[in-house]
């Protein structure tokens, strides 16, 4: 049995056994599947931007977007900068843009579909 990498430290795909890997990668999805998060990196995409600025374009409360982001930042989705007691939140990893142009793509042409569909929730979908 491979020993676990220390905290932080990334690990070499093809020593991951399947069952690993496809863990890895429905944490990744896991990330994605909520939509404030998806938005959230969806409008840093097109650049920078403060929680303020965030709370404004969504209209959500801001301990909301805060608690999002957060989960962003663990999962190094994004990244932020801190400007005296502004954080300014930006995309950690540019290769998401792909991701999510190619998610876009694959959802646009299932989305009445997509919508209907009972057998995933919860029910904020």
């Amino acid at each position: 049995m491979t020993p676990a990498p220390a905290s932080g430290a990334k690990t070499d795909s093809t020593t991951q056994s399947p069952v690993e890997t496809a863990v890895a990668d429905a944490r990744f999805f896991r990330v994605l599947s909520d939509p404030t998060r998806l938005a959230i990196l969806r409008l840093l995409l097109d650049g920078e931007r403060s929680v303020s600025e965030l709370v404004s374009i969504l209209n959500v409360p801001q301990s909301r977007v805060s608690n999002h982001l957060a989960c962003l930042r663990w999962c190094r989705f994004v990244e932020v900068d801190r400007v005296s007691r502004r954080g300014v939140y930006r995309i950690a990893d540019p290769r998401l843009r792909d991701v999510l142009a190619v998610a876009q793509i694959v959802a646009g042409d299932q989305c009445d579909h997509l919508s209907s569909c009972s057998r995933i929730g919860p029910d904020w979908i």
